[in-house]
């Protein structure tokens, strides 16, 4: 089985992830595993790109690197029309601390005090990028879902803006459906899927037997 690290420590976009890959047969192991097994940190890219491309572009190459294995890694973030497409980038630490989901979410509502339901309209952005063991980028893909932001949050699953977001086409927020509806219209499910055909092909590849045609 071909092995293929994520660069995340998300547990959340882990379960997608393996999800939406697991007709592959590829092995995907998160970061966190992957320092446990091997006993020791890897270094976590700057994230300092302007686009998602660029910064999911550069985690791959990082981890890559860093661990001697093919690395797959996405970038994504909540872009709000009344918000002049903020958090964007820095969806992830919009309140300051990395991965802060609540602090996040309090802040986006109290960003959108007052703001009526026309101009709460946002979309989940994500670009995915995969890497070879030598750091070199073999592959990128972006995808994008539409909703609105609403004015407090609903359902208990998924992650991040997830309680927030009111999906357009499955009439619910992200939060409510969970990782197996979400699964198949979220913008990340949408960049896989159009980078599904480098990833089948590294799989067939690192699968050949050295010297195989």
């Amino acid at each position: 089985m071909s092995r293929l690290v994520f660069a995340t420590r998300n547990t959340g976009k882990l379960v997608e992830l393996r999800q939406l890959v697991a007709e592959l047969g590829l092995e995907v192991i998160g970061v966190a595993e992957l320092e446990r097994e091997l006993g020791r940190e890897l270094p976590d890219a700057p994230e300092d790109e302007p686009t998602f491309a660029g910064n999911a572009a550069q985690k791959a190459r990082t981890c890559a690197q860093a661990s001697g294995l093919a690395a797959l890694a996405d970038d994504s973030g909540l872009e709000v029309e009344a918000l002049d497409g903020a958090p964007g980038v820095r969806s992830a630490r919009f309140a300051g601390t990395h991965g802060d989901d609540e602090a996040n979410n309090r802040l986006l509502l109290a960003r959108l005090i007052g703001v009526p339901a026309a101009r709460r309209r946002a979309r989940f952005r994500c670009a995915v990028a995969l890497a070879a063991a030598n750091g070199a980028l073999v592959a990128t893909a972006e995808g994008e879902c539409a909703g609105a932001i609403l004015e407090a949050p609903r359902g208990s699953g998924g992650f991040g803006y997830d309680p927030l977001f009111y999906s357009d086409e499955l009439g619910a927020t992200f939060a409510e459906v969970g990782v197996g509806q979400k699964g198949g219209l979220s913008h990340r499910a949408r960049a896989m899927r159009l980078l599904l055909p480098a990833l089948a092909l590294f799989s067939r590849l690192q699968s050949q037997p050295e010297g195989g045609n």
